[in-house]
């Protein structure tokens, strides 16, 4: 009879009698005299015996049954039904993209109560696997353990972070019958992806409102998780499910003495580039200017130059001025203020007098930060990037962007942040672009999706 094991990620296949009935991922492994694959490959392994009812001893699953599924429910949404349905339809594996602020992980909560297996959620920060942990107790009433942060709890309910799924994975990929990856986009990069396949579990559900990615690595979600199984994006929510909102991209001419210092700043930067023969529309475009302009002072230099007009285009004071414009417009409001960067981040909290969050405020001020924000002790916010995904702010319903890459599934995230519905809430997306200068092409390029047409 046929044993599996499963061994350090890995799934091993012994005393198989007809090795030609096990699917491609299984290969020959002379070390240890027995077929081996990935551990991700296990429910096709099962499938092969099972179909040519073929018998077989399985040691490999760790998992157990939930001794019940949700204790708190309540009607879900038509579409998160739909999307259940759909996952299912698939035996439980695939992705689902839903804008935030439509419920994605209330959709994970009635996959995790259909199969009642115990659950992996993976998440790509603290501030999630706060969110998750503190979501998943109300809903079951059962212990949920944590894995990151200093954290190292295992539960049959557990949450944990992709760097210590990373980690962790070998010893604990049997553990678990369904795996939750929250914001999957973040799954294919190459030591992630290694954490997918290193757990056995059969059950797999991923969420993102924009599940692609630029580098189109996001093709690999299929073998990782499953395949697209149901997607509704903003325009289609938008009034029933999520807030009215609306958005508006501010042209702002930079002064004659910022538009002198940008074009002389860009001038030295593209100098260089055109001199070096390098194209900057290539893929390996930048990391050729990053190599080549540290070899000489012409080209630090030109680095020099490419950063300040960076820095002009991003936040310039005229672009300043009219952020303190809005804010007063909008002082009734909850306002979240992005930028690209921190420097820029804490200089609107300098002129602007408002708390500020980036990677480096420790997780109790953040905490605090946002408490006083949701009761309106802050009135805005401002953030670089780590507001970006995945917090929960429902009482923000303005946005503006001062700056930003050009990324449109950043862009969406920041939309996303201020669509929670809230009543009859009325949201509002301002992007700021410096007139004629390059961020024109930034934010033609991150305006590339359906929420912004």
């Amino acid at each position: 009879m046929a044993v599996l094991r499963f061994h350090a990620g890995t799934l091993e296949v012994r005393d198989v009698a007809e090795p030609a009935v096990l699917p491609e991922a299984c290969r020959w492994d002379a070390r240890s005299a027995c077929h081996r694959a990935p551990a991700s490959a296990y429910a096709e392994v099962v499938m092969a015996f099972f179909s040519r009812k073929l018998p077989y001893d399985d040691q490999a699953r760790a998992y157990a049954e939930l001794p019940h599924g949700l204790r708190a429910r309540r009607e879900p949404r038509p579409y998160q039904t739909e999307a259940l349905a759909a996952w299912r339809s698939q035996r439980g594996r695939g992705v689902v993209a839903l804008p935030t602020g439509a419920g994605k992980s209330y959709v994970a909560q009635l996959a995790i109560d259909a199969v009642k297996r115990s659950t992996l959620v993976v998440v790509p920060t603290l501030d999630l696997v706060r969110q998750w942990y503190d979501g998943l107790r109300a809903a079951f009433d059962l212990p949920v353990g944590i894995i990151g942060g200093g954290d190292y709890r295992v539960e049959d309910l557990t949450v944990t972070t992709y760097d210590s799924a990373y980690i962790h994975m070998e010893h604990l990929g049997a553990r678990f019958g369904l795996v939750v990856f929250d914001e999957v986009h973040h799954l294919p990069g190459e030591a992630y992806a290694l954490a997918a396949k290193s757990c056995l579990a059969p059950y797999r559900l991923g969420l993102s409102a924009t599940p692609e990615r630029a580098d189109g690595r996001h093709l690999e979600l299929e073998h990782l998780v499953g395949p697209l199984v149901y997607r509704r994006d903003v325009g289609q929510l938008a009034g029933d499910y999520l807030a009215e909102y609306r958005t508006e991209t501010i042209w702002v001419d930079l002064t004659d003495e910022e538009r002198a210092a940008y074009e002389h700043e860009r001038g030295i930067y593209r100098d260089f580039v055109r001199s070096q023969g390098i194209r900057m529309s290539r893929p390996d475009g930048w990391s050729q200017f990053v190599v080549r302009s540290s070899r000489s002072e012409e080209g630090r230099r030109a680095m020099q130059a490419y950063l300040a007009q960076r820095r002009l285009a991003f936040a310039a004071p005229s672009k300043l001025n009219f952020v303190e414009h809005l804010l007063h417009q909008h002082r009734a409001d909850r306002s979240i203020v992005f930028t690209q960067n921190n420097s820029t981040a804490y200089e609107v909290s300098r002129r602007f007098l408002v708390p500020v969050i980036t990677h480096q405020t420790k997780p109790s001020e953040r905490s605090a930060l946002l408490e006083g924000f949701a009761d309106g002790t802050f009135g805005a916010l401002a953030t670089s990037k780590v507001l970006n995904e995945g917090v929960d702010v429902p009482d923000a319903n303005v946005a503006i962007v001062i700056s930003g890459s050009g990324s449109v599934r950043e862009h969406v995230q920041r939309l996303g942040r201020i669509l929670r519905k809230a009543g009859d809430k009325q949201a509002v997306l301002y992007e700021l672009v410096a007139a004629g200068t390059a961020e024109t092409f930034t934010s033609e390029r991150r305006r590339e999706h359906d929420a912004y047409r």
